[in-house]
């Protein structure tokens, strides 16, 4: 990642897009596994941690917020869900419509990140004619 402050939004909207796109291969394999005895879907962990790494700063703008984050330290992080839950006799606690519902919104999520991403280097590239 590059590290100036005019490519701070670039680099936390990258990191977000990385993080989208591993949970879309989470979650592909969870419907790969729907059928498979014992299974426990995951998921990945990035949202609520990059939130919380935002919303330190309380009164800064989020430009500063953003300037200050750690952008090194952010990882998603893949977690089992519910693992104490199942919705059949042999363990496994996969729901395939679910599971299809969330590809979906987060394809459409990384597909907007994309569009953002493009966005910005489109007015980096306006403000350096």
């Amino acid at each position: 990642m590059i590290n100036t402050n005019a490519f701070d939004y670039i680099n936390v909207l990258q990191k977000t897009a990385d993080a989208a796109w591993i949970r879309n291969d989470v979650i592909s394999n969870n419907i790969a596994n729907a059928t498979t005895p014992g299974y426990k879907r995951q998921d990945i962990a990035f949202e609520d941690e990059l939130a919380n790494a935002l919303g330190r700063s309380r009164y800064k703008s989020m430009d500063d917020k953003v300037s200050d984050l750690k952008i090194n330290r952010l990882r998603p992080r893949t977690y089992t869900d519910s693992a104490n839950f199942s919705y059949r006799v042999d363990g496994n606690n996969v729901d395939i419509e679910t599971e299809n519902v969330t590809l979906a919104a987060n394809q459409l999520k990384y597909n907007g990140l994309i569009d953002c991403l493009n966005q910005e280097f489109k007015n980096l590239k306006l403000v350096m004619k």
